[in-house]
């Protein structure tokens, strides 16, 4: 189980905060699921919703938690009411106008995400923020979470990215935006030979904030996204934003953070 990289959790916070939001973002372990749902159970039954950031913990509560406890009402409620980061501001967030930012963008579906809503959200999102989107029909990255990491793994992961993806990225334009919300998918690209970063949307939202329109001036627009900060001050400066998610995904207008 990863947990999601600092900027992106940056990236979530301040989006929460351009929303003009009061609700708190909880740290909880995907894990530990029966102690989660047991502590969630009081907002579950209030209809509070689950905002995730990461697709494969998303899918967790959407789906797994179901075939797990298929007979308890509140994991049903949960499923319910568990969202991927786009697919809330789709459904919850209509007269918010996002930030403009006029780039071209690949976007790629991570496989927990494509099995539980899919990308439109993402590409919806992109499109309302001047951004010209290609969505790529890829299929598996082939990182598929640690198993491309994995001993005798290595070849069939890079054939699955050279599939599509990698050739994608790799002659995508200098100024284009690649743009994936899994951390595997986006390791990917990172460790594919590419050149290349992709980015959370949250992150394409915190640099169409920054840069305005025309986006980042100088080329590869995923450099100028925030970097994660190193040490212990990372971890006092997540949370001062208020984006500490380890489990990678929060729980979104949570009315007391429990311990």
């Amino acid at each position: 189980m990863r947990s999601t990289p600092v900027p992106v959790m940056l990236a979530v916070s301040s989006a929460w905060l351009k929303l003009n939001a009061t609700n708190e973002i909880a740290e909880w372990d995907y894990q530990l699921l029966p102690i989660e749902l047991s502590a969630l159970r009081d907002e579950i039954r209030a209809g509070t919703p689950v905002v995730g950031v990461e697709p494969s913990c998303v899918a967790v509560f959407k789906d797994e938690l179901l075939k797990l406890w298929p007979a308890d009402q509140d994991a049903k409620r949960l499923a319910g009411h568990t969202y991927h980061f786009s697919e809330f501001l789709a459904e919850h967030a209509g007269n918010w106008e996002p930030p403009q930012l006029h780039r071209k963008a690949l976007l790629h579906g991570h496989c927990h995400q494509q099995a539980t809503g899919g990308t439109e959200p993402d590409k919806q999102l992109l499109e309302r923020m001047g951004v010209e989107v290609e969505v790529l029909d890829a299929g598996c990255c082939g990182m598929a979470g640690g198993w491309g990491y994995e001993t005798g793994h290595y070849d069939v992961s890079i054939a699955c990215g050279e599939r599509v993806l990698l050739p994608k990225v790799r002659g995508a334009s200098f100024d284009s935006l690649i743009v994936s919300d899994g951390f595997s998918c986006r390791s990917q690209v990172e460790q594919g030979q590419t050149g290349r970063r992709a980015l959370h949307a949250a992150q394409v939202l915190a640099l169409a904030r920054e840069f305005g329109p025309a986006g980042p001036p100088d080329p590869y627009p995923e450099l100028a996204a925030a970097s994660r900060p190193q040490g212990r001050p990372a971890r006092k400066l997540a949370l001062a934003a208020s984006a500490a998610a380890v489990a990678g995904f929060a729980a979104v207008g949570l009315r007391t953070l429990r311990s």
